[in-house]
């Protein structure tokens, strides 16, 4: 296996994740619930995207993660859970070693956890300040 080298690389990775992703019991009815099938292509490459910038330091994502988690953790009345943070986490590694091996590979495993974390946090900071 080789490491995540180019943009074509994340793409793959990120097209195989949300597949796995959108199947999987705990998380699919959340993906799926807030984005329609006609908006998956985009948000796609909206995330590949963000993978390039966060794993190649290339200044080509746009948009506010933060802000997103919040809208949907908002519209499943806060309800969003370490749970899930950590189901999405252990489908991010098992698709990156399918996949992957390498410093690269590592990294993007390494910043997920991160992520995940920030996410999390971010969102229930949020509950706490409006509640």
């Amino acid at each position: 296996m080789k490491d995540i080298e180019h943009i074509e690389d994340l793409s793959v990775l990120v097209h195989t994740f949300y597949k796995h992703i959108k199947n999987n019991e705990l998380l699919g009815p959340i993906f799926n619930t807030h984005i329609k099938n006609e908006q998956w292509p985009a948000h796609l490459e909206k995330l590949t995207d963000f993978w390039v910038t966060a794993l190649f330091g290339v200044a080509c994502f746009k948009g506010n993660p933060t802000l997103a988690h919040r809208k949907v953790d908002k519209n499943l009345n806060h309800s969003i859970a370490p749970h899930h943070f950590e189901q999405w986490v252990t489908l991010w590694h098992n698709t990156i070693d399918s996949l992957f091996e390498g410093a690269q590979a590592n990294r993007a495993k390494k910043a997920a956890i991160n992520m995940a974390a920030g996410q999390f946090n971010a969102i229930r900071s949020f509950r706490d300040i409006n509640s």
